[in-house]
């Protein structure tokens, strides 16, 4: 740095009052750059949050500054390090005021809510016990005109249970007495009122002999007979899959086609976008740079957009389905596939590419021959970890209508049944530990 050693030390001090023009004094360009941006452009960000006097520990990177200008005007250069850590230290301290860090006191609600999210996530509904259906009806009458006068008894088969209803004839608002025998010891029972409009009167259990007994007030009020049925759920040997695994299972297989429809589809328009947003092919005119330019904004502009403001907006253009799921994938995928496929191909090798030139082959023969045959197994690995990405992407998008399970999961916390909303998280997990494994699996062998 000899021609450093011509600036005057008490110039570059002085000027680096104002942060950056000693650098730039000394020929320090982007040093100067950074610091004459930066530190009024921290102060403005500490100001704009409301942590002004966090703006005062910069004053000691300012310090730093005029040191590190009146170092490199001597011959000499100043470590960045100092500088760098205290920034770091006022942003960290600026992120834990404004996010506003603390340790949550919990009202007893929330401590319930806990409970029963951690109960249901070690107890997820993936099986229960296969039960069998007990029923057995009983009559009652409402008497009034047009209502027979006698009940007939109801037909039974031998050894079904039996249910009788006491009194025999009531009124709106009387009591009723359901008394049965011969039921599943000790299972949950559901009294019901049938009839066009069925009506769950009464939920017990039956106890250990098998009998029930259980009392509820009529509710009907025009004359005639009217049932009473009793709903037994007796367990029988065995276990079978839930009713919410059930569910869940093809909704999860949804989320899978989901990903993998939005990767291919993005696949088909980064892929040709891609050599249009290589640097070592998109640099021999002014045209070519121009179209490279453009190219690289777009997948930086789709890639910087979070996917899930494209699933709110693919909702509102197309409805609540996968098939907005499937467009925010797309869209976002195109960036981000775009990004990975161009930066491959500007780090193959030149030599093929030159050679196939030498021959006298146009452009696309360069592309056919010297380029594709390298980036092939990079981009079959990109496109798998794309879809795997996709798949973990795609269980948030249902979240907000995007389809899949992410739409199902949302349900079930929406009505607090968290062991079936349990049974969702543990299949998203499981489907993606394998997804992660097998594309693993296929890069490994392909690389």
């Amino acid at each position: 740095m000899s021609r450093d050693k011509t600036r005057s030390a008490v110039i570059a001090g002085v000027l680096a009052v104002v942060p950056g023009l000693g650098h730039f004094y000394c020929s320090e360009w982007q040093r100067g750059i950074v610091l004459m941006l930066g530190l009024p452009a921290q102060a403005a960000i500490l100001y704009g949050v409301g942590l002004i006097w966090l703006a005062l520990p910069l004053v000691l990177v300012w310090i730093w500054n005029i040191c590190d200008a009146v170092c490199l005007a001597s011959g000499g250069k100043c470590s960045a390090a100092l500088a760098v850590l205290l920034l770091l230290a006022i942003n960290l301290a600026a992120a834990w005021q404004v996010t506003q860090v603390h340790i949550p006191k919990l009202e007893p609600e929330q401590r319930n809510v806990i409970r029963q999210i951690l109960v249901g996530l070690a107890k997820p509904d993936v099986a229960e016990r296969r039960t069998r259906e007990q029923t057995a009806v009983a009559k009652y009458l409402v008497p009034g005109i047009g209502a027979p006068s006698v009940l007939t008894p109801v037909k039974r088969e031998p050894g079904e249970p039996v249910l009788k209803v006491s009194p025999v004839k009531a009124q709106k608002g009387d009591r009723l007495t359901v008394i049965g025998s011969g039921f599943a010891r000790n299972a949950p029972t559901k009294l019901v009122l049938l009839g066009a409009d069925e009506v769950v009167v009464a939920e017990t259990k039956t106890d250990s002999s098998g009998r029930l007994n259980v009392s509820f007030r009529n509710p009907r009020y025009i004359p005639g007979v009217y049932f009473v049925q009793a709903r037994v759920s007796a367990p029988v040997r065995g276990w079978q899959l839930s009713e919410t695994l059930k569910e869940a299972a093809p909704r999860m297989v949804e989320t899978i086609y989901l990903a993998l429809i939005g990767t291919a589809l993005s696949l088909v328009v980064a892929l040709p976008l891609s050599f249009l947003g290589a640097r070592n092919l998109m640099s021999g005119t002014p045209v070519l740079r121009a179209v490279y330019a453009l190219v690289r904004t777009i997948f930086t502009v789709l890639r910087s957009v979070e996917v899930l403001i494209f699933a709110v907006i693919a909702v509102a253009a197309v409805g609540i389905g996968p098939f907005a799921g499937v467009l925010a994938l797309a869209i976002h995928g195109i960036g981000a596939l775009g990004k990975l496929y161009s930066e491959a191909i500007e780090s193959i090798e030149h030599g093929p590419i030159e050679a196939i030139r030498s021959t006298g082959a146009n452009e696309i023969q360069v592309v056919a021959y010297a380029v594709v045959p390298q980036v092939v197994p990079q981009f079959i690995a990109f496109t798998l970890y794309r879809w795997d990405i996709n798949v973990r992407m795609a269980t948030v998008i249902g979240l907000v209508g995007g389809g899949g399970i992410g739409y199902q999961l949302i349900q079930y916390m929406n009505l607090l049944q968290w062991r079936q909303a349990a049974t969702a998280i543990w299949l998203i997990a499981g489907v993606v530990m394998i997804m992660d494994y097998a594309s693993a699996v296929i890069r490994e062998r392909i690389g």
